[in-house]
């Protein structure tokens, strides 16, 4: 269906939400409780799932652990202009919302224009009461259970299953969100997950530096997004999105998009229609056009709202919403705003380890006064003169004992 772009677009919220450990209510803990445990085997079809659960994709933190995977300095990827307007700067980042451990540091242009930003701007703030309590309201059993039925119901089954998610885990989710969770879980073999997405680590940033975040849409709204409030459609894409998963594609666009936002390649992220096979149908155009074209234009709103009320504003918003006609650089552009490409060029990018700190130096000991301890420091001292004059050299102490000598036969 719209495969990686439903993903990382307007799912933002869900998927970190979903997935950004124990601090929320329960259906936003369930993916955090997806490590190497061995599933309990429930039924026939969860025999294979024991079988396998140690190749299970390892959680985020524990993906740290990998050799090669650590603290290293930040490089400049995704895409980045710059607004102007009225003598002020803001700016616009295209993000991704699933990331890798090495991108947590952002790079130096990134971290400088977020530092002369007063504002973070996301689509969601995940960390957010009202966003919370939107995404953790149960869904209703009636609906559930007619959306998710006969095989669609099985097919849901055995990709949880592949996706070591306990039985019942997410049955309290709408439909929708039961199927996003999966499509975000299969990254994890790539490397890439919700906890490191770029949106969450500039949240994270800019929270320690004490920096406002505001939302640029409501939860609410990016779920009604998804399904249209229509049943039918919501079945349709489920479909879709489940087509994709036991095919292995989806994992497989998800990682191109990951590799095209790491290269800041503008360019080819522009031509997604030509990779994403995500425009093959009427209902997969109508969908892609309700998740990008007509959402921009409020982004684009809000974005120019936070401007023109005397703030510097630093956007961060899916990299997919910046292409195109109806794309955020051409809308700001139509409001008035300079805009200046800073990173959207492809380049080839290294994060290099961090040097090691250098050990601290002991501190100084300091003197004793009284006691044996000054009589001891004044030993030392003494020590430390002879040591400093050294051994004379032989002629010097055959010269001292000659005068000697001599002044012992004057003195006679």
């Amino acid at each position: 269906m719209e495969l990686a772009l439903r993903i990382l677009r307007a799912l933002v919220a869900p998927l970190r939400l979903l997935s950004r450990g124990t601090d929320g209510p329960a259906p936003q803990r369930l993916l955090a409780r997806l490590t190497h445990q061995t599933l309990a085997a429930v039924g026939g079809c969860f025999i294979a799932v024991a079988a396998h659960a140690a190749t299970c994709p390892p959680s985020a933190i524990a993906s740290l652990e990998k050799p090669g995977i650590g603290l290293r300095n930040g490089v400049d990827r995704g895409l980045l202009w710059r607004l102007e307007r009225d003598g002020r700067t803001s700016w616009l980042y295209g993000t991704m919302h699933l990331g890798r451990g090495e991108w947590v540091r952002p790079g130096p242009t990134v971290q400088k224009a977020l530092a002369q930003s007063d504002t973070l701007a996301l689509e969601l703030d995940s960390r957010d009461e009202a966003t919370v309590r939107a995404l953790s309201q149960p869904a209703d059993p009636a609906a559930v259970a007619r959306v998710l039925n006969g095989e669609r119901a099985r097919r849901l089954e055995r990709q949880n299953a592949e996706a070591c998610v306990p039985p019942g885990s997410n049955a309290r989710l709408p439909p929708i969100l039961q199927v996003t969770a999966l499509a975000a879980l299969v990254a994890r073999a790539d490397g890439l997950y919700a906890e490191f997405g770029v949106d969450e680590t500039l949240a994270v940033s800019a929270r320690n530096s004490k920096k406002p975040i505001v939302a640029l849409e409501n939860a609410a709204d990016q779920l009604r997004w998804l399904t249209n409030g229509s049943e039918a459609e919501e079945a349709e894409q489920i479909d879709a999105m489940l087509d994709e998963l036991e095919s292995g594609r989806l994992r497989g666009q998800l990682k191109t998009l990951a590799d095209i936002w790491a290269r800041s390649d503008a360019a080819r992220l522009a031509r997604y229609p030509e990779w994403c096979e995500c425009l093959n149908t009427p209902a997969e155009q109508r969908l892609m056009k309700r998740l990008l074209d007509d959402r921009n234009p409020g982004l684009a709103d809000g974005i120019e709202r936070l401007h023109a009320s005397g703030r510097s504003a630093f956007a961060a918003v899916g990299a997919l919403h910046m292409v195109g006609a109806q794309g955020l650089p051409t809308l700001m552009a139509a409001r008035g705003f300079t805009v200046t490409p800073v990173l959207t060029e492809a380049k080839a990018q290294m994060a290099l380890p961090m040097p090691p700190l250098a050990a601290p130096e002991p501190p100084a000991r300091k003197a004793v006064r009284g006691g044996k301890n000054v009589k001891g420091q004044k030993a030392a001292k003494g020590q430390k003169a002879t040591a400093k004059g050294g051994a004379k050299p032989a002629s010097k102490a055959a010269a001292t004992s000659k005068g000697k000598a001599a002044n012992s036969k004057v003195r006679r």
